[in-house]
């Protein structure tokens, strides 16, 4: 009896050569035993970001840092993809945070790559309910689970320091860095 495809070994020549196909920065295939997870990262959420408790993407929603830990370290492998844009004004979150849909698309077709090979895939970006007008945090459950993208920071996981670890670039000045996470099993 032959296993079913979702059994095989991921094959990453042809996963590569999708990935080179869509506008990433970089991207590195990563062991999840890597992620540095941290509760002060989740501080910056809560006071930095104005969409704190108004997302199920978002803290305290996704959970403590350490179910959020128990969840990303059950996948032994992640990918990370970055891609970069600019904005005028760094310091401003809103303007940083509109510029999230290209990044949330090619994190999608990213996924739908490694989805073809993985037995299971969980995906962590920049969402913040960006999928509906206005989430149904905390009255009610989340209208599209299927394609709501937790954020990566929301989870307690520093992006830079794997970033650093893998020689992924981020830059300064009013470049910003998206980062996606796509956890997944072969």
């Amino acid at each position: 009896m032959i296993p079913p495809a979702r059994w095989k070994e991921m094959d990453y020549e042809k996963l590569e050569a999708g990935l080179c196909q869509l506008p990433l920065c970089q991207y590195e295939f990563i062991n999840t035993s890597e992620l540095t997870f941290s509760e002060r990262i989740r501080t910056v959420c809560e006071d930095q970001c104005p969409m704190y408790n108004k997302s199920w993407a978002c803290p305290p929603a996704v959970g403590t840092v350490e179910e959020c830990k128990a969840r990303c370290l059950r996948f032994p492998r992640a990918l990370m993809i970055t891609t970069v844009t600019e904005v005028s004004d760094i310091a401003n979150i809103e303007e940083t945070l509109a510029t999230r849909g290209p990044h949330e698309e090619i994190t999608r077709q990213a996924a739908a790559l490694v989805k073809e090979q993985a037995s299971e895939v969980m995906i962590l970006s920049t969402e913040a309910c960006a999928v509906c007008e206005k989430c149904a945090w905390p009255d009610g459950p989340c209208r599209h689970p299927e394609i709501m993208n937790p954020c990566v920071e929301s989870h307690g996981i520093i992006a830079t320091d794997i970033a650093e670890k893998h020689g992924i670039e981020f830059f300064n000045g009013n470049i910003v860095t998206w980062f996606s996470l796509i956890f997944y099993k072969e």
